[in-house]
């Protein structure tokens, strides 16, 4: 990945026209209602006007190359886990904060330097094992300092913390593959599609709650029209694959966007009931914060890479 290769990229271009193309659409949508039938648009238009900041900014880092990618991918799953910890109560101790932090960085920079056994971008096997690293120095640390009180409930937190950074990490890790403008662009623009469109089937067809314990507005109508048209996306993009895909694959790629997108949204639900707030920041306006944001990715970006090894 490099700004060469993203001018020459059909793929690059094509994305680009396409959410140029759906941004445009919705700006006039939003003007046709506020201006032609009269109706409040404030809270959509501060989504949107969030989306004119987000989308050129994506596109930026996917220009420039791999480093830029990783690297904002890094800085989000950072501010990410600093929304979760400021939540959860981890940033109470700024040690273990401190650690997580840390690690999520060596995972990144696991996405950017060579395997030195297999010579080839990216050190796969450092990034697989870094949950197990993770997971043992942050167990530690209480050995070294000598605590004991509270310690348990802590650290379960701070894993549990990195594990979410690290999932996320993984849409760095597409920017490793053969086709990185194909799997990355795909997994960004179907998941948000994804989410577009289960609040918006939501609000129009939307009658039975789809777990209302955990997210009152989300529907079975809202959940299952998201899926259906997530897996006809999947073959309405099959060019981003470089048609090496079958159709039993791209149905496969449409169900992991269209359930797991959805799922690691209530997933991150259910944290913030637990500790009794709506979002878990304000950075993004209308949005929340960076988790409530990228909360969708969690468990897509992962499921994508493993079922696109070998063809990565």
């Amino acid at each position: 990945m490099t700004p060469h290769a993203a001018l020459h990229s059909a793929i690059f271009w094509t994305y680009a026209a396409i959410t140029s193309g759906l941004l445009a659409v919705a700006g006039g949508a939003i003007a046709f209602v506020r201006y032609r039938l009269h109706k409040d648009v404030r809270s959509v238009w501060l989504t949107y006007r969030s989306w004119l900041v987000m989308v050129p900014l994506i596109a930026a880092a996917v220009f420039l190359g791999r480093w830029a990618v990783v690297s904002g991918a890094v800085l989000l799953a950072v501010f990410a886990f600093t929304e979760f910890a400021r939540a959860t109560g981890i940033l109470r101790d700024r040690c273990m904060a401190a650690c997580v932090v840390v690690l999520l960085i060596v995972a990144g920079a696991a996405c950017l330097v060579p395997d030195p056994y297999r010579h080839v971008p990216g050190w796969y096997a450092l990034f697989m094992a870094m949950p197990v690293y993770a997971t043992i120095s942050l167990l530690a640390i209480p050995v070294f300092r000598n605590r004991t009180q509270g310690q348990l409930h802590l650290t379960a937190l701070c894993v549990l913390g990195f594990l979410l950074g690290w999932l996320f990490l993984h849409v760095a890790w597409l920017a490793t593959s053969r086709n990185p403008y194909g799997l990355l662009l795909y997994v960004i623009f179907a998941t948000e599609v994804n989410d577009v469109a289960a609040f918006g089937f939501g609000k129009l067809l939307g009658r039975h709650p789809l777990r209302s314990n955990i997210s009152p507005r989300k529907t079975w109508e809202g959940a299952i029209g998201a899926a259906v048209l997530s897996m006809l996306l999947a073959f309405a993009l099959a060019f981003s694959f470089n048609g090496r895909l079958g159709a039993g694959r791209l149905a496969l790629i449409g169900l992991i966007v269209g359930i797991g997108g959805q799922l690691g949204d209530l997933c991150i639900s259910v944290v913030k009931r637990d500790v009794g707030i709506k979002d878990l920041g304000s950075s993004i306006p209308g949005h929340g914060g960076i988790l409530d944001r990228i909360d969708s990715l969690i468990f897509v970006a992962p499921l994508i890479v493993h079922l696109m090894a070998g063809k990565m």
